[in-house]
């Protein structure tokens, strides 16, 4: 369980990606989906379908819950360290505003289909607790990072 709720952290952290959706609702919606995702990977026979529908259902709530928090300048900066950062270079900050510290670090850069992937970790300190979460993402055609697990 802690480990669905820290992708879910990650992955509202790093790329709340819808520009039409509040921050809280991108963030439902990459945790649902990250949610299915991590269900569907733990979940066995006919117990995967409830696997499914229980990390729709806590990722979105914890993707919710994480995005109204974070703000656009944690968001810039993480995608800067997506773009920028060498593979195993950490960038660390303190968002004054929100009191939360953040640590991004690519560990691993490859060629995708439709272009550059990397696999990253985020140690982020919210609400003082400190969660380790990994994640792959990919730079999109608008040169946006998407998170594709």
């Amino acid at each position: 369980m802690k480990k669905i709720m820290v992708v879910m952290l990650v992955a509202v952290l790093t790329f709340s990606l819808s520009s039409c959706a509040s921050k809280q609702e991108a963030g439902g919606l990459t945790g649902a989906a990250l949610g299915a995702a991590v269900g569907s990977t733990v979940g066995r026979g006919t117990g995967r379908a409830l696997a499914i529908m229980l990390g729709v259902a806590i990722g979105a709530q914890i993707g919710q819950t994480v995005g109204k928090y974070m703000d656009e300048q944690d968001r810039m900066r993480t995608s800067w360290v997506m773009e920028k950062n060498r593979t195993n270079q950490v960038s660390t900050w303190h968002n004054p505003d929100t009191g939360y510290d953040y640590a991004v670090k690519p560990t691993r850069t490859y060629e995708g289909n439709n272009g550059p992937c990397r696999e990253f970790t985020v140690n982020a300190s919210v609400g003082g607790k400190t969660e380790q979460v990994y994640g792959t993402a990919c730079r999109q055609a608008d040169g946006s990072w998407k998170i594709i697990k």
